[in-house]
């Protein structure tokens, strides 16, 4: 137990001596732990090593209302009930406390839970630090003590993470980027083994930051981490939650912020979780039209109960001031906005409006994101989120929901919609491949190549591309240029940028083998240029969320379906332009006039030998003539390869 055990002398429970009453409570922290505004539940409900008249032990905290007796059980006493008995406190709160002596770290326990009409259960902590490894259930008692060694990068990571600040993410899946034996799906890499070799990947890639599925504890392999019981824990899977600190630790040395995935939407059923904590309803709604997720299987959170509102906030804020996060992605968040999501008429009943809102669930997505940025207000919150719901990243005061950024879903469908046709085609679809700029200003927009793109039998993105293997590259290149060039932030799933041939399986690794071959190297080599293009070209970031940092110069020529636009910084001389060609055919000599500046370096070329395209059509020189002075324009006679994308400055 690394930097975790930090007493010296050993002790051993005595299980002749009865619970001590003893509480980390005030009555302040019951009334805001009612009123939902208790953001600190982690550092007293839960399990917490501590000394009570000189004796060190554990004290534990529990919330279950409707029980009439919980006890602590576990090997210390050989998984016996109503022996380590926890108190009710005396103010009806729910809340169950006490402290056993000489309680051990790196003890297992549960909560045993004589609860409504008798029922009795064995329950995990719901916010325990640590579980065992699954398919084993039992919350384990853990310190997160943690020498961080990031001081340098929390003091200045507001200029890394501010919103004109480049912005490019690699998602990452941690049990599937690669594992230690292909053949067995039970072992794992640890955080550390991660760590060597995730951290110079990413580096080495110029992502700006990496994104973690989730990471919190869950039962179950193929929910993806999506389906959470930990909501206070990292998995075990891979180690101890200072493993999980070193690897965070590790990309805050290089320069890497960190997000996280964060489901507060909903939870599974497991017996040692939430789902009828207490022999009742406790953290879902009872009304299973609120309650219960149709598409997951799952239940949902009742926002309307302050203590369920104070215990989702603790768990966000936890990650934040515990792990050193930078940012958490908020899955699923039409889900909770809506009362009619993925359900029919007569299975959902509207708010006391009449409208499909959840006004709980949108109180607390707002109190949740003032309450971040109000105590960490050099990261962000991103929201997964598919509709037109108004304002999401606009801040409350707006009478926005306050994330930083939302997902641009629309952008995604729109975009690989287009690429999938064939480029002869391509000609009469112009409208759908340019209509995200009809409402980019709409929101703070991150653009997503996710993880849901390439299940299910959607294919893998190189996969998604018309044409024979050299057109599958072509495309792709000329995709990922489009979306860097495009204004907003970007995030890539793991695989996408080598061009990964299956489609994405949780239960094995990437197609790390195909790097042998030239087609996928080189393509990797592509996005990383296109992630260092990003970051030395302020006309790419400066203004991404901004009206004055997007012109579109060419949307004239269909029957070409060559398209040109404009990136702008608040410097002129940084001002770039993009040049699209949609087509296989070469476009020597083209004429292209724009007003303002004189283009005369070509950046970047996806046709570039050096990423697999022909190599055939480049500007080494551009002729650039002022053919109006009155005007500012100029005209640019270039040339424009295949399939490709040439960024001039």
């Amino acid at each position: 137990m690394e930097n975790v055990n930090r007493y010296e002398e050993t002790h051993f429970v005595d299980t002749t001596k009865p619970v001590w009453n003893y509480s980390l409570l005030n009555n302040e922290d019951v009334t805001n732990f009612q009123q939902g505004t208790h953001y600190r539940l982690y550092e007293q409900f839960g399990s917490h090593s501590i000394q009570v008249n000189n004796v060190w032990g554990m004290y534990f905290c529990v919330w279950a209302p409707n029980a009439t007796s919980v006890s602590v059980i576990g090997n210390f006493n050989d998984w016996t009930n109503h022996v380590h008995e926890l108190n009710p406190r005396w103010d009806n709160s729910g809340i169950w406390e006490g402290f056993i002596p000489a309680f051990n770290l790196g003890e297992v326990y549960k909560y045993h839970i004589v609860g409504f009409e008798g029922k009795e259960t064995d329950k995990g902590d719901p916010l325990a630090n640590f579980w065992e490894k699954r398919p084993k259930t039992a919350s384990i008692s853990w310190d997160l003590f943690y020498e961080w060694k990031d001081a340098g990068w929390m003091k200045h990571r507001k200029k890394k993470n501010a919103l004109d600040a480049p912005w490019s993410v690699y998602e990452v899946h941690l049990t599937s980027w690669i594992r230690p034996d292909k053949n067995d799906e039970e072992i794992y890499s640890t955080y550390d083994q991660i760590r060597e070799q995730l951290v110079p990947y990413v580096k080495e890639m110029g992502f700006t930051h990496v994104e973690f599925m989730p990471l919190t504890e869950h039962p179950f392999d193929g929910s993806w981490g999506y389906q959470c019981t930990g909501f206070f824990a990292a998995t075990s899977r891979f180690g101890d939650p200072q493993g999980l600190m070193r690897l965070i630790d590790a990309f805050h040395d290089v320069g890497i912020g960190v997000i996280m995935d964060w489901v507060p939407s909903h939870f599974p059923y497991d017996a040692h979780g939430l789902f009828m904590f207490d022999g009742t309803h406790t953290y879902e709604y009872a009304d299973m039209r609120k309650g219960f997720h149709p598409d997951w299987n799952s239940y949902i959170f009742n926002y309307k109960r302050g203590e369920v509102k104070s215990f989702l906030i603790s768990s966000a804020r936890f990650w934040f001031d515990k792990y050193h996060i930078d940012g958490i992605r908020v899955d699923a968040v039409s889900s909770m906005l809506k009362l009619n999501y993925s359900r029919k008429t007569g299975q959902w009943e509207p708010n006391e409006y009449g409208g499909d809102g959840n006004l709980e669930a949108i109180a607390f997505i707002k109190d949740l994101n003032e309450t971040i940025y109000r105590d960490f207000p050099d990261v962000q919150t991103i929201a997964e989120e598919a509709t037109d719901w108004p304002g999401v990243s606009q801040p409350t005061w707006k009478n926005g929901l306050g994330f930083g950024m939302k997902w641009m879903m629309g952008w995604m469908h729109d975009t690989l919609d287009y690429f999938k046709i064939d480029p002869v085609h391509r000609q009469h679809h112009q409208d759908k491949f340019c209509f995200s700029m009809m409402y980019f200003y709409d929101e703070n927009f991150m653009l997503p190549l996710s993880h849901d793109e390439v299940v299910h039998g959607k294919s893998p993105m190189l996969y998604k591309m018309p044409g024979d293997d050299w057109q599958k590259f072509a495309n792709l290149r000329l995709m990922y240029t489009y979306m860097w060039m495009h204004p907003g932030a970007k995030l890539l799933f793991m695989g996408d940028e080598f061009g990964q041939t299956s489609e994405w399986n949780y239960k094995s690794e990437l197609d790390w083998h195909l790097l042998q071959f030239d087609s996928h190297r080189l393509l990797k080599n592509c996005v990383a240029d296109l992630n260092k293009l990003l970051q030395n070209e302020p006309a790419l970031y400066q203004n991404q969320f901004s009206i004055y940092g997007f012109e579109w110069v060419d949307l004239s020529h269909r029957s070409e379906a060559v398209i040109v636009f404009k990136r702008k910084g608040i410097n002129p001389e940084d001002e770039l332009l993009i040049i699209l060609n949609m087509t296989p055919v070469v476009r020597n000599n083209r004429e292209v006039y724009t007003n303002g500046k004189a283009y005369t370096k070509e950046l970047f070329n996806s046709d570039n030998k050096k990423y697999w395209g022909t190599g055939d059509t480049f500007n080494p020189e551009i002729r650039c003539e002022l053919i109006s002075k009155e005007e500012n324009l100029y005209k640019l006679t270039i040339n424009i390869p295949p399939l490709a994308a040439v960024v001039l400055k």
